[in-house]
């Protein structure tokens, strides 16, 4: 990647059709939210030098990265997606880069009211902001964006974004039975023909079976990472944690590999001499709920920061996207799309009814990771998961986890709220 301190990337960003004087105040605010968050923790692992990395080129070193692959021949075109439904294996066996899109801050608001409802939640207001006030350069260099029709507020925002975007929308299935997965099969296969055709490759078995096995990596290497912090004291922090999988949506797969089997290493070694991020006992969070993407780190932030520390998210951005595996056996790419599409069917996402997994996974998960408490969040208008933390809450109760769910969006006004709500729930366990 370019030199940050060397290299200009305002032409860059011009050439994407960027609002620059836009884009260099929210950066300038996004550096600012990083250095307070993350680089005013103690004791952090040595390899988490990787996340500054990640935030510095974020926005800069990595696009032209990605820009000059696609000049030169190395990579075919850019794939954009805001869920973990749209498979990357079938983009990078295609020679195409998947990158997760701008969705973790208010934007725009005034631009988006034009279009979309005042109370609709801030995660599909954020993407149609970014988009509408040119400030995202993963929106601006995408040749394609894959939807996904999960919830309804995405499937009619969507409708709007395809004015604003070349857009493909899969349609996702909201309930879990035998013929279902093979309506979710059958879309994985009209995906894949339709990346491929964007893309300008055949996919092969070859290459589908190399892509699989590369993604399958990735995730490995997150679920090392994972237990780790199953120690107490924790060797890294949930902020440090969740950046990671941030980082998961957006970076190089071989070099994000690379990087968190390094971190994983240096985390299992700090786990077993007993050093952490935290004293020892100090109380320990497993978050569920909506995912959040970069920038929102509020309430972990905010949870580390009032005397707890967060060892585990089941969430979108946490066990979700890396806990499942694709089953590797297929030798055909028929047999190898369908080990895709049955990877991808089990992610416990709140659009599925019933969702009885999800609640197993929280109460496990919180278990294997040894955690005090479980905070549940649900983002502002976000109907799908408000309605289920009462079902979190019942399978917390039975399992005897003391449990606190969470109302909040992007603004950082209820931090003060937030902060003394956390304190005393971090008091009571």
């Amino acid at each position: 990647m370019a030199d940050n301190e060397q290299y200009d990337f305002h032409p860059m960003w011009d050439s994407l059709g960027m609002n620059l004087e836009d884009h260099d105040m929210l950066l300038g605010a996004v550096g600012q939210m990083y250095g307070d968050m993350f680089l005013t923790q103690s004791n952090r692992p040595a390899s988490t030098s990787y996340l500054d990395f990640v935030a510095t080129n974020i926005h800069s070193g990595r696009i032209k990265e990605m820009l000059d692959k696609k000049a030169s021949g190395e990579a075919t075109k850019i794939v954009g997606s805001f869920c973990l439904y749209v498979p990357e294996e079938i983009v990078l066996a295609c020679d195409g880069i998947p990158v997760g899109l701008c969705s973790g801050a208010d934007w725009a608001t005034d631009k988006v009211e034009e279009h979309l409802p005042r109370n609709t939640c801030p995660l599909i207001k954020s993407f149609a902001g970014f988009k509408l006030g040119q400030v995202c350069p993963y929106i601006e260099s995408s040749d394609l964006v894959v939807g996904e029709n999960t919830c309804d507020g995405k499937k009619k925002a969507y409708e709007f974004f395809a004015t604003q975007k070349n857009m493909y929308v899969v349609d996702i299935p909201n309930v879990h039975n035998e013929r279902t997965l093979e309506d979710w099969k059958a879309e994985v296969k009209k995906l894949a023909a339709k990346i491929s055709e964007e893309c300008g490759v055949e996919l092969t078995a070859e290459r589908l079976s190399a892509a699989i096995h590369a993604v399958n990596e990735k995730r490995r290497a997150l679920k090392r990472l994972s237990a780790t912090r199953a120690a107490d004291p924790a060797p890294i922090s949930g902020l440090d944690s969740l950046l990671t999988v941030q980082a998961a949506f957006m970076d190089d797969t071989p070099r994000l590999t690379d990087a968190v089997n390094k971190m994983a290493d240096e985390c299992e070694a700090r786990a077993a001499a007993g050093e952490g991020v935290t004293p020892k006992g100090t109380k320990r969070i497993l978050y569920t709920g909506t995912p959040m993407a970069v920038p929102n780190w509020k309430l972990f932030n905010i949870i580390e920061k009032a005397g707890g520390v967060v060892v585990g998210e089941e969430s979108c951005t946490g066990s979700r996207y890396y806990k499942d595996l694709v089953d590797e056996g297929g030798t055909t790419v028929d047999e190898m799309l369908d080990a895709i599409a049955e990877r991808y069917f089990k992610i416990s996402c709140a659009v599925f009814t019933p969702n009885d997994q999800r609640m197993e996974d929280v109460v496990q998960m919180a278990r294997d990771l040894h955690a005090d408490g479980i905070i549940d969040c649900s983002l502002q208008f976000c109907t799908l998961y408000e309605m289920e933390a009462f079902s979190v809450e019942k399978a917390a109760e039975k399992a005897g986890i003391p449990f606190m769910h969470i109302t909040t969006d992007y603004a950082g006004e209820d931090a003060g709220q937030l902060k003394t709500r956390i304190e005393a729930f971090l008091e009571t366990i």
